[in-house]
């Protein structure tokens, strides 16, 4: 699936209220997923994983102050794409690493300023 959108997630200040809104308007329900720096929550629609959500302090952007919405694309080589964007004028907002169970992520920010996070499943 390399370069194409693979995951998205919600990154918010009141994660019950954005907890009940997709709940209520799109009948989603959330199950706890762990991990290192806080919680984290998968969103279902039915039996399908549609999405991901948690607060702040685990966020995708360090210095975001509202609630935001982040995509991953799947990649083939993380380290290796990243290397390319920061050849190409991308910044690293979150260096390659291993996500246990997830696979491995980084953080970019293209030389336009969009934050972008990049994905090779596990």
């Amino acid at each position: 699936m390399h370069g194409t959108f693979v995951w998205n997630e919600l990154t918010t200040k009141d994660v019950e209220a954005a907890k009940a809104f997709y709940a209520e308007t799109l009948g989603w329900t959330f199950e706890e997923f762990a991990i290192p720096d806080g919680k984290y929550w998968v969103a279902k629609s039915g039996d399908q994983i549609v999405a991901g959500l948690g607060g702040m302090e685990a966020g995708a952007i360090p210095e975001a102050t509202e609630s935001y919405w982040f995509s991953l694309i799947g990649v083939d080589d993380v380290d290796a794409c990243v290397a390319k964007a920061v050849a190409r004028g991308a910044t690293v907002v979150r260096p390659p690493m291993d996500v246990p169970n997830v696979g491995r992520v980084a953080i970019v920010r293209d030389p336009t300023g969009a934050a972008v996070g990049w994905m090779k499943g596990a």
